[in-house]
């Protein structure tokens, strides 16, 4: 990746500013964030070198734009003509240009922006779900070929997924907050992004753990050289159709503490097999009952992302599909939530096995005799 600064400094205006990493920087060197001045790197994208050969080159990467500022700053009014003059003339470079301004895109967008470049990607943050309402139908809105958001610092949890099924996102990042006065950021949050991304088929990168995570109801302080490496280890960054989630590590509940557990749960333990239900198993066997649920399994919960996944399982029709429910094995948000088998990720043999055990169990417990 590349990185042109055309200007430098901005002005705080949401919650996600409130502890800016430029601000924090300049202060360090007694430099004040809020003024904006343009930078020597303005016209980076047209200079040579001494062979005459430009600097900024595809072989560079993505060129994020306007990394200490935010390229629709009304301050830089006066500026930006140019620098899209310059993105209009490199169109062999694509410019990747995050802002919390999205709202200004059409007043500021070159007049001969038609629907979109395409070399250009513009990507809204939305660090909160306030933010998230307010920008990103925005954005969703614009004449763009190519579209992001990104939820850094995350700052709550976010709901998504109404705009990521438009179909028109075309990647999620989210990651917490660095720096000494650092929010938390929940593993909750994260991994709800991640299950709304699975489900729409879009891709996501969890960027980095932010200074102060929550993890399992647990805080860690986490130091800045470890942040991006740890959310990289998670393995919760997810690719469509490359079984990504094969690579988060987790472990299965015990088996007496899974029971327990759906028993505290008023909305699993309300699951019980009806008397037609009862007969059925009685008629067919539990062998035949097995083999059902086995094959329910593999159709509607081991691919990478299901079919309709948390609207496959009925609420009757079958003891499987009740015992499904009562047991969490429904989809694949309750079976992460509750079995910890990621999502995102090709079910295995193992772990199909596993979950067509859990649910036979429950059926063979719901039609054993009374003592």
């Amino acid at each position: 990746m590349s990185v042109w600064n055309p200007w430098h400094g901005c002005r705080k205006i949401s919650p996600g500013c409130a502890n800016c990493y430029v601000y924090r920087r300049d202060e360090s060197i007694g430099k004040d964030a809020s003024a904006v001045t343009k930078t020597g790197d303005f016209d980076l994208p047209l200079k040579k070198d001494r062979k005459g050969k430009y600097k900024l080159t595809p072989e560079g990467g993505t060129v994020f734009t306007c990394m200490t500022s935010d390229f629709f700053l009304d301050e830089a009014d006066a500026w930006r003509p140019a620098c899209w003059d310059m993105i209009r003339a490199r169109t062999d470079l694509h410019f990747f240009i995050i802002t919390k301004r999205i709202g200004r895109f059409r007043e500021c967008a070159p007049p001969d922006w038609g629907d979109g470049w395409d070399n250009v990607t513009v990507c809204s943050t939305c660090e909160d779900q306030t933010r998230a309402d307010l920008r990103l139908p925005v954005l969703l809105d614009l004449p763009l070929k190519h579209r992001e958001l990104i939820g850094e610092p995350m700052l709550g949890p976010v709901e998504m997924e109404k705009y990521l099924a438009t179909g028109l996102i075309e990647h999620v990042t989210c990651g917490g907050e660095s720096g000494p006065k650092a929010r938390p950021c929940e593993d909750k949050w994260i991994r709800e992004v991640r299950r709304e991304c699975i489900r729409q088929g879009v891709p996501f990168t969890f960027k980095q753990t932010g200074a102060v995570f929550v993890m399992d109801g647990r805080t860690y302080r986490i130091e800045r050289k470890d942040q991006i490496p740890q959310a990289r280890k998670s393995g919760w960054s997810y690719v469509p159709g490359e079984n990504s989630g094969a690579a988060v590590v987790y472990r299965l509940p015990p088996r007496e503490a899974l029971r327990e557990a759906l028993g505290r749960s008023a909305f699993r333990s309300r699951f019980h097999l009806s008397e037609e239900d009862r007969k059925y198993v009685a008629e067919k066997g539990m062998e035949t009952v097995r083999r059902h649920a086995a094959e329910i399994v593999a159709k509607r919960l081991a691919p990478e992302n299901p079919d309709n996944d948390g609207k496959q399982t009925p609420m009757k029709g079958h003891p499987v599909f009740i015992a499904q429910h009562a047991t969490a094995c429904c989809c694949r948000a309750c079976l992460e939530k509750w079995h910890h088998i990621p999502a995102g990720k090709v079910l295995t043999e193992e772990e199909q096995a596993y979950v067509t055990a859990v649910i036979t169990d429950w059926i063979e417990g719901e039609t054993a005799p009374a003592p």
